[in-house]
């Protein structure tokens, strides 16, 4: 049993000396990219969780998902669906477009002046930045019969 154990042991996890590196997990650079996307989009969530003040136990019950698993997705261990990214957008009210656009699933839409500041607004809330948005949007088309860019 020990010269199994011996035979498999290759060096400190996670140097130069370890076969299985995290850039050969992830799939090399393109890998560590997505990889990268994905912690994001956890750390996204985490960050609104707790602005929210949400506690990640009513998250995961409100989003219909398990505690470990909306757990492994704020750490960047798992990449939720669209589906799932649209639970979670709904549970903490907030745009699912933004968590989309996060995730890589949706390309940011080109933004203009009005948009761009009630984005930046750190004092404002997505969901309320979404509404903002929406009625912004909804003048322009009425004045105008189209969604023209700004």
């Amino acid at each position: 049993m020990q010269e199994l154990a011996q035979r498999r042991s290759v060096g400190p996890v996670g140097t130069a000396e370890d076969p299985d590196t995290a850039d050969d997990r992830a799939g090399g650079p393109v890998g560590s990219a997505v990889g990268q996307a994905v912690g994001d989009i956890g750390a996204y969530i985490r960050a609104q969780r707790e602005h929210a003040k949400v506690s990640l136990r009513q998250l995961a019950r409100t989003a219909g998902v398990s505690n470990p698993y909306l757990s492994q997705i704020e750490r960047g261990l798992r990449t939720p669906s669209a589906e799932i990214l649209q639970q979670i957008a709904r549970a903490l009210r907030i745009s699912a477009e933004a968590l989309y656009v996060r995730a890589g699933i949706l390309d940011q839409r080109p933004a203009g002046a009005v948009t761009d500041a009630v984005l930046a607004d750190p004092h404002l809330t997505e969901r309320q930045k979404q509404v903002l948005l929406d009625v912004y949007q909804s003048f322009r088309r009425e004045l105008t019969g189209a969604d023209p860019p700004e």
